[in-house]
């Protein structure tokens, strides 16, 4: 007689394959592009700072307009080395097929940030907790309509020069509410664990509770002070790019498609701040 677990061994055997052809890699073409930006800041008390930031982005080889940006963000330094912050931004994505502008997202960020000095040397770690909301039409089966992501940047600055400050960082950014899809994939349709092709709308969605890391970046850059109230910027970051697309009908009664979408990008950054 053969025993259960020996069938179920075989059972995970014979479906082991379709799960791993249920998501498909993606290579993604490399991308230029640029972000340009300027920000004003205001000194409100004593270890409190509000700020308000534009920004354009170019993308596709520097050949279009990618998204329009601006932030109103304030921060806040209750100890030595220690900052704290929360921040709005309104984010008006361009399509370039359209010429028009799409349904604009809303951004809310809570940050916690630690410096460390060690001679000329700065050693920041800085930690983003953000909610992006949707508007607009969307489908409710391959995207949350408010997306959650953490952000964690280990930065390290050498001040030891008068007006220039070199920099570098890597930053890590995690999505916290993805899709899980559980369906498994025949080399032609999407089939749920009981190898049917039809079921009720989000048969094939556990639910937006999937983790996982979607973006890596490497930052270098210097600042330049003009004088004490300005300060330009400028930096080159390359972007790796790891994102879970999920294809599915309206109804959510056919998954087209999962698959991971991996590439690089590289952005050149040049920014203009002025405090007062």
């Amino acid at each position: 007689m053969v025993k259960a677990w020996h069938l179920a061994l075989a059972l995970a055997a014979a479906l082991l394959p379709l799960a791993m052809r249920a998501q498909t890699d993606v290579s993604l073409d490399p991308e230029a592009g640029g972000r340009i930006s300027a920000t004003a800041s205001k000194k409100l008390a004593k270890g409190l700072q509000a700020g308000l930031e534009g920004e354009a982005r170019l993308g596709g080889n520097f050949q279009s307009l990618s998204r329009l940006q601006l932030t109103a963000s304030v921060r806040y330094k209750p100890l030595p080395g220690v900052k704290v912050g929360a921040g709005y931004s309104l984010i008006a994505p361009y399509s370039q097929s359209s010429e028009d502008f799409k349904s604009p997202r809303h951004r809310f960020m809570a940050d916690a940030q630690y410096s460390l000095r060690m001679g000329a040397w700065q050693l920041s770690l800085k930690e983003r907790l953000q909610a992006t909301l949707r508007t607009g039409d969307f489908n409710h089966y391959q995207q949350p309509g408010t997306l959650l992501g953490l952000k964690s940047r280990l930065m390290a600055k050498y001040r030891g020069l008068q007006r220039l400050t070199p920099y570098a960082a890597v930053e890590l950014r995690h999505v916290l509410n993805a899709p899980a899809v559980t369906a498994l994939y025949d080399g032609t349709d999407y089939l749920t664990p009981s190898h049917t092709t039809t079921g009720e709308p989000g048969w094939f969605l556990d639910g937006f509770n999937s983790c996982y890391a979607n973006r890596l970046r490497g930052l270098l850059g210097v600042e330049y002070r003009l004088d004490r109230s300005s300060t330009v910027d400028a930096s080159l970051m390359l972007d790796w790019v790891n994102d879970k697309v999920v294809d599915a009908n309206a109804e959510g009664t056919k998954l087209k498609s999962y698959t991971r979408e991996r590439g690089l990008a590289a952005w050149l950054c040049v920014g203009y701040e002025y405090s007062f």
